[in-house]
């Protein structure tokens, strides 16, 4: 990974990891109404080239094919190689305050739990 994600990159990332299924950028929108599909598309080909994501089929939309997509980088390496640094406190503190979404935050609980674990092991 080479860069932490832009605000509407993240939007897009935390919406394929919440997923449990590849999704098409048409279901992106619905998901994210917010979210028009032009900058739907300019996301992903942007996660695409920095192999943030990966193209998991061809798939029909409607009568279209259309690319499927699905994280190529977890939850959990892209915290681990973004934000825990010398400035992890700040950094995790900033996300967890903007987070919304419980599975983001479930996840983030379990990488803690695991780590208390393994410092208490240590």
């Amino acid at each position: 990974m080479k860069k932490i994600l832009s605000g509407r990159e993240l939007e897009v990332m935390k919406i394929l990891w919440s997923s449990e299924k590849p999704l098409v950028a048409s279901e992106i929108a619905n998901i994210q109404p917010s979210l028009s599909i032009n900058t739907i598309h300019s996301v992903l080909k942007t996660l695409l080239k920095n192999k943030y994501i990966e193209v998991a089929d061809i798939v029909y939309s409607g009568t279209v094919l259309t690319r499927s997509y699905i994280p190529f980088v977890t939850l959990a390496d892209y915290l681990k190689e973004n934000f825990f640094s010398a400035s992890t406190l700040t950094a995790v503190s900033s996300f967890i305050e903007k987070e919304t979404d419980h599975e983001v935050i479930e996840e983030l609980d379990k990488l803690l739990q695991k780590k208390k674990q393994e410092l208490e092991e240590a």
